[in-house]
């Protein structure tokens, strides 16, 4: 603004500084009420001596302002003091001429500003109406995501917490950002240099919301906010989509658990009906999340990604959902384990059947249910329990209500527990071992790491406090059942 003639006495070459704003004073220490960027104006009424000038250019210099424009209150030169400390602490110092006022100084850079927000203001509603564009336009997720990352110059992708990539592309650590994202006090948050967007279905809970993560500090990014909103407009889409698919899960599910011929049903959702099939029963327990309907929507998240044409419903107290046939078990696991972080003192409990075709879901679903009850009894926030994986002998024992698993347990076993207590003894782990080696004395010995006559004796000490003999393959089994009922 030459029209100004200010001339730069301190800091030529630091002229490239943007003006952010004007802020007039005479104050010797105005540092409160500088946020950085201003062009800071001063009659110099507050100088008395020259250490006053170094307190007021050090509390300029700390607030980081673009410039001091001084003039003094009377005819005459600036004080080599202020030149000095404006030196010392790397402010530009520029003169104001006697005769120009600085509402006139204030005028021009306040009409300078004004100028340059509106310009900006419309290059911002220009990006915002290119991805609405694209939105009305019937363009897709992935559509979108590369619109906005166009639009934001920097790469942009959207992850469900269950670590999916739903669109763009994979991350390097896809379960670390969702942790990150689950555990954050507030949102949006920034980590190794990208932001996290919460996006959010009709105001649903982070672990079944999905997550925008854009490269860069991004938290007052106004585009990435409307990115982020308008990725919330597909993510409704999606569950208002899943939503109508399984209008058809639960007559279909409960006909399931009822038995009957499931052929016509099984091809009406669009199936093989000679294809095989899978149950699921999943459960929420222990928190104020723990509902049926939360169960659902979770689930419904876990299986989106390993498949896809689930259909999940709340029956009574527990969620199933009937889903083709694959290898996609290990998925759940790995599904579970990333959003684990969020389920708080809240427990998901997943049981798995074997692959059947439709003549077999009603089997299916009871071992599906057994499974997940058989995860209860298993330590840890998430458990996955497929039927491929469950001995006979367990999926019998997950039907038995707990308080008659400890009542027979220790009706078979309660002198050798009680006689372990009292003597600070094994019986009961010699015992076990014996018994998982099939009654071999060698191999047994062995890995309790002792000799065989000392296992012998053990043995024979279970027996006379059981009035039990080992040599009996049925007495073996009442045994065997009840140290797994523990």
């Amino acid at each position: 603004m030459p029209e100004l003639r200010l001339r730069p006495v301190v800091g030529a070459d630091l002229l490239d500084r943007p003006v952010t704003g004007l802020y007039g004073t005479e104050l010797p220490d105005p540092a409160r009420y500088l946020s950085g960027g201003e062009l800071v104006l001063s009659g110099l009424l507050w100088h008395r001596t020259d250490a006053d000038c170094d307190t007021f250019v050090a509390s300029l210099a700390a607030s980081g302002v673009a410039a001091l424009a001084a003039g003094p209150p009377e005819a005459g030169a600036l004080p080599p003091a202020l030149v000095e400390a404006c030196e010392r602490h790397g402010v530009p110092l520029l003169e104001v001429p006697v005769d120009l006022s600085f509402a006139t100084i204030t005028e021009h850079v306040v009409l300078e500003l004004a100028a340059e927000r509106v310009g900006a203001a419309g290059a911002q509603l220009d990006r915002h109406r290119r991805l609405l564009t694209v939105v009305a336009d019937g363009g897709d997720l992935a559509e979108l995501i590369a619109a906005g990352a166009a639009e934001l110059g920097a790469p942009c992708l959207v992850l469900a917490c269950t670590g999916h990539v739903v669109a763009g592309p994979e991350p390097d650590d896809p379960a670390f950002l969702v942790r990150e994202f689950l555990l954050a006090d507030r949102l949006p948050r920034v980590v190794r240099g990208v932001t996290l967007l919460p996006v959010a279905a009709r105001g649903g809970p982070r672990l079944t919301s999905w997550v925008l993560v854009v490269s860069g500090d991004r938290t007052r990014d106004e585009v990435a906010a409307e990115l982020a909103s308008l990725v919330g407009v597909e993510r409704a889409r999606v569950v208002q989509g899943r939503e109508i698919e399984n209008r058809a899960a639960g007559p279909l599910l409960r006909q399931v658990l009822a038995g009957g011929d499931l052929s016509a049903r099984v091809a009406a959702v669009g199936w093989d009906p000679d294809a095989p099939l899978r149950v699921v029963a999943a459960s929420l327990s222990g928190g104020r999340a723990a509902t049926t309907a939360g169960a659902a929507a979770l689930l419904e998240e876990v299986l989106a990604a390993v498949a896809p044409r689930s259909l999940v419903a709340g029956i009574g107290d527990e969620v199933y959902a009937l889903a083709p046939a694959g290898p996609w078990v290990d998925d759940v696991r790995s599904a579970l384990r990333v959003l684990e972080p969020g389920l708080g003192a809240t427990r998901f409990l997943v049981g798995i059947s074997s692959p059947v075709g439709h003549t077999g879901l009603r089997g299916a679903a009871e071992e599906a249910s057994h499974a997940r009850r058989l995860g209860e009894r298993r330590a840890g926030r998430t458990q996955v329990v497929a039927g491929e994986e469950i001995a006979f002998h367990q999926l019998l024992l997950a039907g038995v209500p707990e308080e008659l698993r400890g009542s027979l347990r220790r009706r078979l076993l309660g002198p050798v527990i009680d006689y372990d207590a009292e003597h600070g003894s094994d019986l009961l782990g010699s015992l076990r071992v014996f018994l998982d080696c099939s009654g071999s004395w060698t191999t047994a010995a062995g890995r309790l790491h002792v000799h065989v006559n000392t296992l012998r004796y053990r043995i024979g000490r279970v027996e006379d406090l059981l009035g039990a003999d080992l040599s009996n393959f049925a007495e073996r089994v009442d045994l065997y059942l009840a140290l797994q009922a523990g």
